[in-house]
């Protein structure tokens, strides 16, 4: 049997995370809303044990004062060695106004003042709390749809027994992506948009990958990063890091940085039997340009 697991869902207010409480249900997830967190103790005493495989609590600054309360909290289940993973939803400041005008909602922190001014009072109030998070996915440029699809590949059944390594290619001209672990930068490859034969297309197609793989150097440099990251996964393992975005950019995320994802997330499933990896590639830029 999979080993049971407490999730804590929190994050910026707008950026998903009734979403993701929904789709944690869908895949079989117990999920509990806004509960104080001074109780997550209580709460995980009573369902580690129970007909209840994976708990996910949603905590967030609804609670007000009680939500000060949640550090003592997650030191408390540290102490007692509950096993708990801390998931913050995050989401640029533009786009996270954007979302509640649209809803024409209030911030639950801006009082009489602007919404801008009660994301500013929650990035604060979350920013060290954002440092301490197990996974951070930054739900940006990611509508409702590709939000549920992320989180099925983080917490899909096997979860915690194997490390997952999202190979996430993007264009640094639409900025790096947030919720990064690790950065590869890939325009030290020649640029494919200068093919005109290449231009059109994406890392996608069969032409622009090999173009892509193909030239001087890069098939060695994809071995030797992938044998470095091959070497950090039992040290992420010993840490309890069971997901990892590995972030992959050219200038448009659309030929270089999409060809080399592609190919690292291969080789690394390459070795999903011997360390228990699942790699796979995404792609956050394509069809942007």
């Amino acid at each position: 049997m999979e080993e049971r697991e407490l999730l804590i869902l929190t994050g910026m207010s707008g950026a998903g995370r009734s979403t993701v409480a929904h789709a944690l249900e869908d895949h079989g997830w117990y999920v509990v809303d806004n509960l104080p967190p001074a109780l997550l103790p209580d709460l995980a005493s009573h369902t580690i044990g129970s007909e209840f495989e994976s708990v996910a609590v949603v905590v967030d600054v609804r609670g007000g004062k009680f939500f000060d309360e949640l550090s003592t909290s997650l030191a408390t289940l540290k102490e007692k060695k509950v096993p708990f993973r801390l998931l913050f939803l995050d989401a640029s400041d533009q786009v996270l106004v954007a979302r509640f005008e649209s809803t024409r909602r209030p911030h639950p922190l801006q009082g009489a003042e602007r919404i801008v001014d009660g994301i500013s009072r929650e990035r604060a109030k979350l920013d060290e709390l954002r440092g301490t998070a197990d996974i951070v996915i930054d739900s940006s440029n990611l509508n409702v749809h590709q939000l549920e699809k992320r989180v099925a590949e983080i917490f899909s059944p096997g979860s915690l027994s194997a490390i997952r390594i999202n190979v996430l290619s993007f264009g640094f001209k639409y900025g790096i992506p947030v919720d990064s672990d690790l950065l590869l930068d890939a325009r030290f490859i020649p640029n494919p948009h200068w093919v005109p034969g290449l231009r059109p297309l994406t890392g996608l197609n069969d032409q622009v990958f090999n173009a892509v793989t193909k030239s001087e150097g890069v098939e060695e440099f994809i071995r030797s990063y992938v044998s470095v990251l091959l070497q950090m996964i039992p040290g992420y393992l010993r840490e309890g890091k069971r997901f990892v975005t590995l972030a992959v950019g050219c200038t448009g995320g659309k030929h270089r940085s999409v060809s080399v994802a592609r190919e690292i997330a291969r080789q690394l499933s390459e070795h999903s039997s011997d360390l228990e990896i699942s790699a796979h590639a995404t792609h956050r830029d394509v069809g942007r340009e």
